[in-house]
């Protein structure tokens, strides 16, 4: 072989080593802090963004947590991103700025959901949010901002609103959202989130807490879907071992401009979000028979844009 041609040898295999790494998949995701100037101080958010490479425009899912503590932590918690089967959406994880999310109407529940809504602007103009799939997920004290934020708005149509073992305030009963999916996870034996309404505790605070299906019959009065309700009990599936089979319902309303659901929890297991049970012998809930609200959760929004 002369030098001309081994020359050429060892173009062809670098070029080759070249195509083979750029061939490789992209890294699940590339998480990274947000910081942005929201209300005159600086708010912090962890921000999951999957396939960089690909500039288009995709859902933003806002995940609120209950505490709002670190992103790092939060996005750990979360549950739902674990599941996620498509590199579509933005994950925001934002922080509340004294550690905690207001239950109560106030000052600092209008900078929090003001801050919410310019983290949506952020991405809507970095031209990688889609303005018409924004989906807010709460947990716990975060789905409590989560109904705040639906019901103010945050500037552009919210597309989902899901929120798990929460409860919509009661000072929010004459909310009118924009039409929007929503499904809630509710348990109905929660003494802390009585079911049935009343006083709802989380953490150190408390406030009223309007019924469950009495949420789910405001965002179905402003999705515009008609007077009949149906309840469809949870589909019975044989439990594996010693797992208690999960007993409950899912009701809904037909003819809506966005579906709406209350997921209600009777007896049985459940999988609460972002749960990692330790080696103690607990099963996972795929194999336990429980149910897992942050799959439900998922599925839902997926069905609906996200």
């Amino acid at each position: 072989m002369n030098f001309f041609s081994s020359k050429r040898a060892v173009m062809a295999g670098l070029l080759a080593l070249a195509a083979s790494f750029f061939a490789l998949p992209a890294p699940a995701s590339a998480a990274a802090r947000l910081t942005i100037e929201s209300g005159g101080i600086s708010r912090h958010a962890m921000v999951v963004l999957r396939d960089r490479l690909k500039l288009r425009r995709r859902p933003l899912i806002i995940v609120l947590r209950r505490g709002g503590g670190m992103g790092t932590f939060l996005r750990r918690r979360s549950g739902i991103e674990d599941i996620a089967d498509t590199n579509r959406p933005i994950f925001v994880y934002p922080e509340a700025a004294n550690g905690v999310w207001p239950e109560g109407p106030g000052a600092e529940a209008d900078r929090d959901v003001k801050f919410l809504h310019d983290l949506v602007e952020h991405y809507i103009n970095q031209g990688v949010a889609d303005p018409r799939r924004i989906f807010l997920v709460g947990v716990s004290s975060g789905g409590v901002l989560a109904y705040r934020a639906a019901c103010a708005g945050l500037g552009r149509p919210v597309a989902g609103l899901s929120t798990r073992f929460s409860a919509m305030p009661a000072d929010l009963a004459n909310c009118a959202p924009n039409p929007m999916a929503y499904v809630s996870v509710s348990l109905a034996s929660d003494p802390r989130i009585p079911f049935g309404g009343g006083k709802a505790i989380l953490g150190e605070s408390s406030f009223d807490a309007l019924p469950a299906e009495g949420a789910l019959a405001l965002f179905a009065k402003a999705n515009g879907c008609g007077a009949r309700r149906e309840d469809k009990p949870f589909p019975e599936r044989e439990p594996h071992g010693a797992a208690k089979l999960v007993r409950g319902a899912i009701m809904s309303y037909s003819g809506c401009k966005a579906p709406v659901e209350l997921i209600r929890i009777d007896s049985g297991g459940y999988h609460n979000p972002g749960h990692r049970p330790e080696h103690n012998g607990e099963p996972p809930a795929e194999e336990s028979g429980d149910f897992d609200a942050s799959r439900a959760v998922w599925e839902f929004l997926k069905r609906n844009g996200a």
